[in-house]
């Protein structure tokens, strides 16, 4: 499991070297993060060549790239045009959109392969069909039309919550925000669970286990389940990154200060420190949760080794 670890480790290297250079060439060489700075109004030449240099931006664009990667490992992420390091926003964001990835993914869990469980084991009965449509109907929705219109219904009609979160972010009013964020990847999730159930029911395992007069809650629980996760933890993995970039929209309707609200004034106002910074702590998010994937599947299916 160590050598396995280690080699992983030194295979997110290069992915993470390519990524962030991509995404460093794709937000400095499109944009000219000076004439952002100053917006309508052009700075004189020599202005603008002294903010250049001071930048590092009268460089080739490799060591431009190399230069920022040194600031990195430094632990210094540059500083927004607001003159706020960016280390500092994401001080106060990523909590934030953290609490929220988090709220999200346990519904994620708990509702979707408890649904899938349930419509697994009664494939083509009534249960079966209704969570079908239900999730189909879910994931043809777009999320903001099911945020604004939940936000209306419990937050400003009825006032169950509070329609907006406040600046401190507290955990009990993340709840509606985490479920409008979870919604499609909940459906999807149910899907997953639903299908692998139902395969795997009819497996030769489960059919000793039966035969041995195991009782059913013990058969579903520890030998149905457990085999049927991999799917559903490869897939829930790999969206604990896809819902932290992508809670722009949720946390813009809901008026969330957290990565998805940086991202979206850094995109806005061509601010490239932030976007390049925040895009970055993204990619390892991304690569630390699919090296989690990975070591998950040996816990589920004892059958899996690595060397």
């Amino acid at each position: 499991m160590g050598r396995y670890v280690i080699r992983r480790l030194l295979q997110m290297i290069p992915v993470f070297i390519g990524s962030t250079f991509l995404i460093f060439f794709m937000v400095y060489a499109l944009g000219d993060p000076v004439a952002a700075l100053f917006g309508d109004k052009a700075p004189d030449p020599a202005t603008g060549a002294r903010i250049r240099k001071e930048l590092y931006l009268d460089r080739p664009l490799w060591e431009q790239y190399l230069h920022y990667m040194g600031q990195i490992f430094q632990g210094d992420f540059g500083t927004a045009f607001n003159g706020q390091p960016v280390t500092e926003l994401m001080a106060s964001a990523f909590p934030v959109t953290l609490r929220l990835t988090c709220v999200a993914i346990v519904i994620e869990i708990v509702v979707g392969i408890t649904l899938g469980v349930v419509s697994g084991l009664r494939r083509g009965r009534a249960v079966d069909s209704g969570v079908l449509v239900l999730t189909l109907i879910v994931i043809s929705i777009p999320t903001f039309v099911t945020g604004y219109v939940l936000q209306y219904l419990f937050g400003v009609k009825w006032g169950w919550v509070r329609p907006t979160v406040s600046p401190s972010a507290p955990l009990d009013e993340l709840i509606l925000p985490g479920i409008v964020l979870a919604l499609v990847s909940l459906a999807y999730v149910t899907r997953l669970s639903r299908t692998s159930i139902a395969e795997n029911a009819r497996a030769d395992y489960v059919r000793t286990a039966v035969a041995k007069g195991l009782p059913r809650r013990r058969v579903t629980t520890r030998h149905l389940l457990r085999n049927s996760l991999i799917p559903v933890v490869t897939f829930i993995g790999t969206d604990i990154g896809a819902l932290m970039g992508g809670a722009i929209v949720t946390e813009r309707i809901f008026n969330i200060h957290g990565v998805g609200y940086q991202l979206y004034q850094g995109i806005l106002r061509n601010n490239s420190p932030t976007v390049v910074g925040f895009v970055t702590i993204l990619v390892i998010v991304f690569l630390l949760a699919n090296l989690l994937v990975d070591l998950l599947y040996a816990v589920l299916d004892p059958r899996i080794r690595y060397a």
